[in-house]
């Protein structure tokens, strides 16, 4: 798997943040049944690891990426939990250089077209667009793509339904990462229908 391949498997990424285990693979199913082919798990919590650990062995239709990966320790174990793919937030020097040896792909975040000239160094070509709404949203990637075209972004952090489609709208931009198909209190529920149906409508958009 490639990082274009991470980007290609659904419009919408969902980002969770999970705080028990136990939900993960009722959580992964709801998300496949809508029609969602990937989930990050964000390593904010304890209950991270385990929770891609138990998606890698008990949903195999899912392709299960850590989210928070902010160094080599981090990196290794979101690849001994079973994660198919990583992403950071940021992307220091140290961790894109050891990320370009790992075994999964991984995708460094940025904010400043010069953090996409560093990565584009290094021989990155796909980026997380980080916190997207707070940097200027859609007009900032318009901007960043026309003198740096090679690069395509996964726009993460503040976005709601309703602006989906003005990202997936942009020339560089594959899909787009949120949180809104898992609230904490639906999660916290166990409601799968709903987020089975918040899965089903994210799946539902066109790039």
């Amino acid at each position: 798997m490639t990082p274009e391949d991470v980007f290609a498997l659904s419009p919408v990424m969902p980002v969770v943040v999970i705080d028990d285990a136990s939900k993960a693979v009722p959580m992964a199913r709801a998300m496949i049944a809508g029609g969602l082919r990937t989930i990050e798990i964000t390593l904010r919590t304890p209950a991270a690891l385990d929770a891609i650990r138990a998606i890698a062995r008990d949903v195999p239709d899912a392709v299960v990426g850590a989210g928070t990966v902010l160094n080599a320790a981090d990196l290794q174990a979101a690849i001994d939990a079973g994660a198919a793919y990583a992403l950071s937030p940021g992307g220091t020097r140290e961790l894109m250089q050891t990320a370009l040896r790992a075994p999964i792909p991984f995708i460094p975040g940025i904010a400043t077209s010069s953090e996409v000239m560093v990565g584009l160094d290094l021989g990155y070509r796909y980026f997380k667009f980080f916190p997207a709404e707070n940097m200027g949203g859609v007009g900032t990637l318009k901007s960043i793509g026309a003198p740096l075209p090679a690069a395509k972004f996964c726009p993460t952090g503040g976005i709601g339904p309703d602006a989906v489609e003005s990202y997936l709208a942009l020339s560089n931009v594959m899909c787009v990462g949120g949180s809104w198909i898992t609230p904490s209190d639906t999660m916290k529920a166990g409601d799968w229908a709903a987020i089975e149906a918040l899965a089903r409508k994210a799946a539902a958009f066109k790039r």
